[in-house]
C-alpha cells in the first residue's frame, strides 16, 4: 500500500474518517502509531515543506491567462531571494523600485486589480490560480468592472496588493496567493480583497477566502464568493471586518443576480 493511501478506519469514527483528510481513527500500536501512519505524516510534512520552497514559474502562469485573452504584468517584491522573503516578510510586502515604476506607467482609473502572489505555496499558484479566474471572469464581465492587466507577483506576501493596488490607482485589489501549507492541504490558494487599497493597511482591512483548491472550495463556488465580496464592497465602499461574507445564503435563496451559472 503506498504510504498516500488513507487506510479505512475502525470504530465509531469510521464515517467521520471516510468524510475528511484530517487525522483522525488513525488507529495505534501499542502506545504509538502504526508506521504507515508515521509514513503518510512524514510524507506530508515534506509535502508541506517542498511547497514553500518550490521555485515560482510565473511564465507558466502568465502563459494560463493569456490563453484565456487576459494581459498580464509581472513584478517583484523587495525580496531578491527566497531566503530573503522568508527571513524579511516586510520586504515581501513592498514592491521594488522598478516593479512600482512600471505599474505607476501604467496607472489608470481602474475598478480592480487582480494580483497573483506565490505567497508561501508556489504549488498551489500553478495548480489553481488560472482555474479560479477563469470562473470568476462571467462575474466580472457581468459586473461592467474596469479590470487592470492581471499583476503576476514573485516573493509576495497579502500586503504588497496594497502597494500595487495604489500604484495602478484600481479602487480595489483581490490577491490570489498561495497559502501557508497544512499537513493536508500542499496545494491550497487564498483570495484577498481590500477596498481603497493603499500602502499601510493592515488585515483587518480585507475580506479573505481560504482553501481554494479541488480537494477543498472548488473553484465555481470559489469565484461566486469572491464576486459577490466584490460587488458588496463596492456597494459598501468598504471590505474587512465590517463587511461579513453572506454569499452562502444569497446562493441557496437564489435571490442574488450573481449566482452560479448553472454546468
Amino acid at each position: 500500500m503506498s504510504v498516500s493511501d488513507k487506510p479505512p478506519a475502525a470504530g465509531r469514527f469510521a464515517e467521520l474518517a471516510r468524510l475528511t483528510p484530517a487525522r483522525i481513527a488513525l488507529g495505534r500500536t501499542g502506545a504509538s502509531l502504526p508506521m504507515r501512519e508515521v509514513l503518510r505524516f512524514g510524507l506530508a510534512h515534506a509535502q508541506a515543506r517542498d511547497a514553500v520552497h518550490a521555485p515560482f514559474r510565473p511564465h507558466e502562469v502568465v502563459a494560463a491567462l493569456v490563453g484565456l485573452g487576459i494581459e498580464t504584468l509581472a513584478v517583484e517584491s523587495a525580496a531578491r531571494s527566497r531566503e530573503d522573503y522568508l527571513r524579511r516578510p516586510d520586504w515581501g510586502r513592498s514592491l521594488s523600485p522598478e516593479s512600482r515604476a512600471a505599474l505607476e506607467a501604467r496607472r489608470a482609473s481602474f475598478d480592480l486589480a487582480i494580483v497573483v502572489a506565490d505567497g508561501l505555496s508556489s504549488t498551489a499558484v500553478h495548480q489553481n490560480a488560472a482555474a479560479l479566474i477563469g470562473a470568476l471572469l462571467p462575474f466580472l464581465q457581468r459586473q461592467s468592472l474596469t479590470v487592470a492587466p492581471i499583476v503576476i507577483a514573485t516573493q509576495a506576501r497579502v500586503a504588497l496588493g496594497d502597494a500595487v493596488g495604489q500604484a495602478l490607482g484600481a479602487r480595489m485589489v483581490a490577491v490570489l496567493i498561495g497559502e501557508r501549507p497544512g499537513l493536508s492541504s500542499p496545494d491550497s490558494l487564498g483570495a484577498y480583497l481590500t477596498f481603497a487599497p493603499r500602502i499601510g493597511l493592515t488585515d483587518e482591512a480585507r475580506n479573505c477566502i481560504s482553501n481554494i483548491r479541488p480537494g477543498g472550495l472548488g473553484f465555481p463556488e470559489a469565484a461566486f464568493k469572491l464576486a459577490w465580496l466584490i460587488d458588496q464592497g463596492f456597494r459598501r465602499a468598504l471590505t474587512g471586518v465590517d463587511l461579513k461574507d453572506d454569499s452562502d445564503a444569497a446562493l441557496e435563496t437564489g435571490a442574488d443576480r450573481l449566482r452560479l451559472p448553472q454546468p
